[in-house]
This record gives structure tokens, sequence and C-alpha cells, in this order.
């Protein structure tokens, strides 16, 4: 019987898109052309235009944009969950960011996605025992974006950061799949104990804009945190807290609080 070869190309539908996103980008703006290019079209795959562009925002003086570039390839090869996650983050920004029209957009211009990439990569790092390495890339990315993630912290899929303004996320903070956070939230702790010290933030969780979450406390699955509360004490699930210190003032309103993004309270 004659041998019958096959080949199976993967399919990635998040990276075909952003390919055909980034046509039309140049079609549209023929100056953003060489941006484009090298950010997106350029690169084979996903991981290779993600590397690129997290390499790029965190190059400095004190480490090239090469030197980055190999550690991101390295990582991603090593690692396919690390790309994996930045797909559903940007899935997860597309549905859930009225801003966000193109999937591209999260990729080349949201410093919140491209913060929470450089955080995978340096917590990626940190589990490796490169430790030094992966304490550069947070500096770099509280330098560059504004944002400061511990790379010993562990973070789910599907994250949203909106804005992304003053993050702050401690050592043994846990944060669960489909999370939403706006600017100026911090996940931190209460004093200067260093043993397990910072919030565990369940699956579905929204945290409003200038949300404080401190101390060793759970918040649980599908929860709401008001814009400006100081959290101090557990939070169970599918609640609303609000306040400082932030108390119960409800139900969450709804089963998916991150997804829908309703900020609204009904007290």
């Amino acid at each position: 019987m004659a041998h019958v070869q096959t080949n199976l190309t993967k399919v990635d539908p998040v990276w075909h898109r952003i390919c055909k996103e980034a046509e039309a980008a140049i079609t549209a703006e023929p100056l953003m052309g060489g941006l484009v290019h090298a950010g997106v079209l350029h690169h084979k795959s996903f991981e290779g235009a993600l590397a690129y562009r997290i390499s790029m925002k965190l190059a400095s003086p004190e480490m090239s944009e090469q030197i980055l570039r190999e550690i991101a390839d390295h990582a991603y090869q090593e690692a396919p969950e690390l790309a994996s996650a930045a797909r559903a983050d940007i899935v997860a920004i597309y549905d859930r960011d009225p801003a966000c029209h193109r999937f591209l957009q999260p990729l080349l211009f949201f410093k919140g996605f491209q913060a929470v990439q450089a955080y995978r990569l340096g917590h990626w790092l940190f589990q490796n025992d490169r430790r030094d390495l992966a304490y550069f890339i947070q500096m770099r990315a509280s330098e560059v974006f504004g944002v400061d993630i511990h790379p010993a912290a562990r973070i789910g899929q599907g994250i949203m950061i909106d804005h992304a303004h003053s993050i702050v996320v401690g050592e043994t903070a846990v944060v669960g799949d489909n999370v939403s956070m706006l600017h100026s939230v911090t996940l931190g702790g209460t004093g200067k104990e260093d043993d397990d010290r910072h919030p565990k933030i369940g699956d579905g969780v929204l945290i409003g804009a200038g949300a404080k979450v401190l101390g060793n406390i759970t918040v649980g699955h599908c929860s709401r945190i008001a814009a400006g509360s100081v959290v101090l004490e557990e939070v169970p699930p599918m609640k609303t807290v609000a306040g400082v210190p932030a108390k119960i003032v409800g139900e969450a309103g709804c089963s998916q609080p991150s997804v829908t993004m309703d900020q609204i309270l009904n007290t």
C-alpha cells in the first residue's frame, strides 16, 4: 500500500487574525507600515512577535534587545503555556475593553497586556532559578509600564488590566483566571512579615480602580471590589464589597463580574 504523506498545519486563530488586522492597519495608515511589519508581519508565529515586542519595550543600555529576545524566544520554546496565556489575555481584553477593537491593539499598544507578558516571562525565569534576570525584568516593567508585579506572584490567564497605571502585585499574591482590574490596584501586604502575606484572588473577580487588597486574605470567585475600597478581610464568593475598610454591600450582581465589567453598586 502506498504511503500517503500529509502536512498538518497548526491552526492559530489568534495569530491569523492579528496578521490580517496588521495588513489592514497598514492599508489604512501607511505611515504605520514600519512598526507593524517589524512588530507583526516579519514574524512567523505569535511567539516570535510577542518575544520581539516585549524585548523592544524592556531593552535598555544595561541589557540589549537582542539578549532579551533570545531569553524570550527560549522561554516560549520551553514553556508553550506562556504564549497560550497571552492569547487568552488578548481575547479577554478584546471581549471586556470597549476601547479594544482589534486583537492587534494589545500586542502593539496596550501596556497592561505588555506588562503582564513581561511578568509571565519573569515568572518563568524565577521558577527556573534565574532570579536576577527575573528581578531585572520586574524592574524594567515597573520603569516602562508603571506596573510592578513580583516575579514570584502567581497569575492565571485571561487577565485584563485596564489603563495599568500604578499596579502593584506582591510576592506571595495569587490571581486566578479571568480576573479584571483597573488602574492603581494594589495586592499588597500589611507589614514586614516575610511569609505568605499577600491576597489570593479567585477566578472571575473584578477589582475597581484604586482598590487596595491587603494581607493574606482570600477574595472569593466572581466577586466585585468597588473602586477606591480597602479590603482587609476575607470576601466570600459572588459578593460586592465597598468602602474603607471594605464591607459586603450586596451580591455580585451577575455570574461573571470580570467579564461584564459592571461597576455600578445597587445597594
